[in-house]
Parts: C-alpha cells; structure tokens; sequence
C-alpha cells in the first residue's frame, strides 16, 4: 500500500503542486482588495461565472420551477412589509409615524441565481447571474424571504459579486429591535458579534436583530438575524452578543437585489466599501 502511493505521489507530483499553488493564488486574490486587483478579479470572476453558468445550464434548466420563484419574491416582498409594520407597532402605539414612513414594499426586487461561491474563513462572496446590464449597482443589498444576504460589491455586465454577512470587511448598522438600541454587526471569522452593548440593557437570548435607521447602505427594518449568546467584557459593563442570521447563508442558490439607487458619496465614505 505503502509503495503504491508513493508511486502515485511520484507520477502525479507535478500536478499535486499545481494544483496547491492554484488555491494558494485563489485564496490570495479573492483577499485582495487594491483597485487594480478588483478589475482583475471581477473579470475573473466574470468569466468564470459565465462558463460556470453554460455547464450548469441544463440541471438547472430542469429544475427551474418558475412559479416557485414568484413565490420566493411574493415572500420577501411581505417579509419587508411585515417587518416595517411589527417596527413600526414597537415604536408607536397610535402609527403616527406611518404617514412618513417609506414603504419598503414598493422597492424593486431583481431575482437572481448563485453560480459560485468563493468562502474562505473570513471572506464570504457570491457571484449571481445578474450585472451591469440588469441595473444592478455596487451598494445594493441583497436579500431572500427570510432575511439580509448582503451587499453588492462588484459588478461586470452579466454578473456582480456580493460580500454577504460571513465577511470581515462587511460591517452592518443595526437595531436590537425588542429595545431600539443600535450596535454594528461584524463577522470575527467564526460568528457574528455586536461589540461593546451597554451591560444596563436588559438584552434577551431570542431578541430580534434588524438593520437600524441609521444606516446609509441599507433600508431600515430588515431582518439580520436573533442574539444567540451573550458574553461580558472584562470590565463587566459592556455585552457582546453573538447573532444566528436568519438566513443559511451557506445554502443560499436563490436571492434578491434590491433595487434602490446607493449614493456614491456615502459608499465612499462608508465602512462597508472601504478598501482594506
């Protein structure tokens, strides 16, 4: 057995190597975030989407259940709508703030299909078949009927990649929704983590997160996900509170782009699309 495998290593270590330093290269380059290098890279992955796309054509062909996709955007519509309302009733009894309120079901939703994932520990990204020529933009979050996915990143004519919620570089306004307090939820490379919560905050396990007010990326009000585990800071008067994200991010085929329109003087200025 012994002498068998060596004799495979042997005749095949040439290709064992290439292969190693493939990944290597592949797990460098996804990382990378310089200018020159995104061009490069969502080229890349443009055409890599693309024959990806030609190979898997006719599974997905067969398994395409068009009426199954009208109901998955149906849901995420009501999703929005039933979120705003359940908000909108924890803040104010008498729905005064109903009549200024921007209707979150009347954005546009454009479906759209993974056709790659590209995970490593800290950086989560998808590449979906929808790009440039479908008015997605850089800015645009992304979601399905149970939650936020995460933000467009990239965009080539036919295909955008989009940083989700498992991303060290995505960092997301939000809302502990039970008692309005805001925090910033980041991905630590093993959970996602709201930092530094005042202790005097009677935080629940189960309490429901929503992306906040505050934020200049994302509509208010979507669903992220619930606090799963709270742990104290030394110090003992702060919190940080691990989240379970509504949606398996690690399942995802099916998703939605949220068509509104990103200002590209905050996406310059937020942290969300800061080069690091």
């Amino acid at each position: 057995m012994i002498k068998f495998l060596r004799r495979i290593i042997n005749n095949f270590k040439e290709y064992f190597l290439v292969v190693f330093l493939s990944i290597i290269s592949i797990s460098l380059f996804s990382t990378n975030e310089k200018p020159a290098i995104k061009k490069i890279r969502t080229f890349a992955f443009g055409n890599y989407a693309f024959f990806n796309k030609i190979l898997n054509y006719p599974l997905s062909f067969l398994k395409n259940d068009f009426s199954l996709k009208e109901l998955e955007e149906e849901n995420a519509k009501l999703m929005l709508e039933i979120n705003k309302l359940r908000k909108q009733g924890l803040e104010n009894d008498n729905l005064r703030s109903m009549l200024n309120f921007k209707d979150t079901s009347k954005f546009q939703l454009l479906s759209a299909d993974v056709v790659s994932k590209l995970v490593n520990k800290t950086q989560g990204n998808f590449i979906i078949n929808r790009g440039s020529y479908d008015g997605v933009l850089i800015g645009m979050p992304v979601i399905n009927n149970k939650g936020l996915i995460g933000i467009v990143v990239d965009t080539s004519k036919n295909f955008s990649v989009v940083r989700t919620l498992y991303n060290n570089n995505l960092n997301i306004a939000v809302t502990i929704e039970r008692l309005n307090v805001d925090g910033v939820l980041s991905w630590n490379g093993n959970e996602l983590i709201i930092k530094n919560v005042p202790s005097t905050y009677e935080v629940k396990i189960g309490d429901s997160i929503i992306t906040s007010d505050f934020s200049t990326i994302f509509p208010p009000h979507i669903p992220v996900g619930i606090i799963s585990k709270r742990e104290s800071v030394p110090i003992g008067l702060l919190h940080n509170l691990s989240v379970k994200p509504f949606v398996d991010i690690n399942s995802v085929d099916n998703l939605f782009v949220i068509k509104i329109v990103p200002s590209k003087q905050i996406n310059n200025l937020e942290m969300n699309l800061l080069k690091k």
